[in-house]
């Protein structure tokens, strides 16, 4: 195996490699508040209203005891701490893109966004892969561990604060504690943006192909776009988000569609939290507004202050091939997004890196340069 260049001694090899060996999962909930989540019979207008309140993107979902089959086959449920009688048995991941897929339908006909709007989130629960699985960490998990686990595209964990299960990285079977604790890719990405050990491998060139931390594929959508286009595109490409590209001078381009973003000039990012902070009973009319409109008038909207979204339609958050992958871990952190486009020096984009692409480049540098 290659180590990559910028690699430690052996003595500060072993030092850095024990530190994440010694630093556990609890070591990064200790200041994170109690989860939030919704019951099985909210609606999802009163979920995206919890969602804005509380500033986040996702939300187990909570349904009584003995009635469900648990997401993926597992059972995570909450238990009292005294008798662990059984209270609640959460039974699926809710995100901005359940919604959005929902929103979108499958059909081509208007959408009928107050009906959408009232049934139970029980009910969406698996309109995207990932709230059929619902992981949990150990809070005894080593971060190392933990690395591998987001690594692989898994985004959040649920942490058992006073659980019985055993010390096992991934999906449970049975799980059972008085309370959890929500960890997620930025959680850990901003614990490892204040590691002093990581300055080897932050201060490489993000295009370094030793690396491999850039995504080339990007698809996006043109500026010419309709809301309710972008959403179904995403919905069919699982796309938690899309770059926002000039539309081609060529009249014959489909802007119902994905296009090939390589190239193209970013001038905006639609993201699937973007309509987590547009009030509901405005949504309709705006899901047939060009993209870059919608952004617009969801940015000069009094409730987007308290959304904890930036205003992507002018705000782009870009590196270069030569930023550092130090600058571009400190750009999510800071800016609190889930991926940065690279660009050239025209502003055309070249590809992305995401929160799993920083993780698992960074798990790899440690586990390369560890074995030399």
């Amino acid at each position: 195996m290659q180590a990559v260049p910028g690699s430690l001694n052996k003595p500060q090899q072993h030092r850095h490699h024990q530190m994440l060996k010694d630093k556990q999962v609890k070591d990064l909930i200790i200041d994170k508040r109690r989860l939030v989540e919704v019951p099985y019979t909210a609606t999802l207008s009163d979920t995206i209203k919890t969602l804005m309140a509380n500033k986040v993107v996702a939300v187990p979902v909570a349904a009584p005891p003995g009635h469900w089959i648990g997401a993926g086959g597992s059972m995570i449920l909450e238990s009292d701490k005294q008798t662990g009688a059984v209270r609640k048995h959460y039974i699926g991941m809710v995100t901005m893109l359940d919604i959005l897929a929902h929103i979108a339908g499958n059909g081509n006909g208007d959408v009928d966004l107050n009906k959408k709007m009232m049934v139970p989130v029980s009910s969406i629960i698996g309109h995207c892969l990932e709230s059929l699985s619902l992981w949990t960490l150990s809070p005894t998990t080593c971060v190392l561990d933990c690395m591998e686990v987001f690594s692989k595209g898994i985004h959040r964990a649920m942490v058992p604060i006073d659980g019985r299960s055993e010390n096992v990285a991934g999906v449970e079977l049975t799980e059972s504690a008085s309370c959890y604790r929500m960890l997620t890719q930025m959680d850990l990405l901003r614990f490892l943006d204040d590691q002093q050990e990581l300055k080897a491998i932050m201060s490489h060139k993000v295009a370094d192909k030793q690396l491999q931390a850039i995504t080339d594929t990007v698809f996006g959508v043109t500026d010419k776009a309709k809301v309710i286009d972008v959403i179904k595109c995403m919905r069919m490409a699982a796309l938690n988000a899309v770059p926002i590209v000039e539309s081609a001078n060529d009249i014959t381009e489909d802007h119902t569609q994905l296009v090939n973003g390589k190239k193209r000039k970013i001038v905006g990012t639609f993201s699937a939290t973007d309509l987590r902070g547009c009030p509901v009973s405005q949504m309709q009319p705006l899901l047939k507004l060009e993209v870059l409109d919608f952004l617009k008038k969801l940015w000069g909207s009094p409730l987007h202050e308290h959304t904890g979204l930036r205003s992507s339609w002018r705000e782009q958050v870009t590196c270069y091939p030569e930023s550092s992958l130090g600058e571009v871990v400190e750009k999510v952190v800071s800016d609190h997004v889930h991926r940065v486009w690279v660009v050239d020096e025209q502003g055309l984009l070249e590809g992305v890196v995401s929160l799993t692409d920083m993780i698992r480049v960074i798990r790899l540098w440690y586990l390369t340069d560890f074995l030399q």
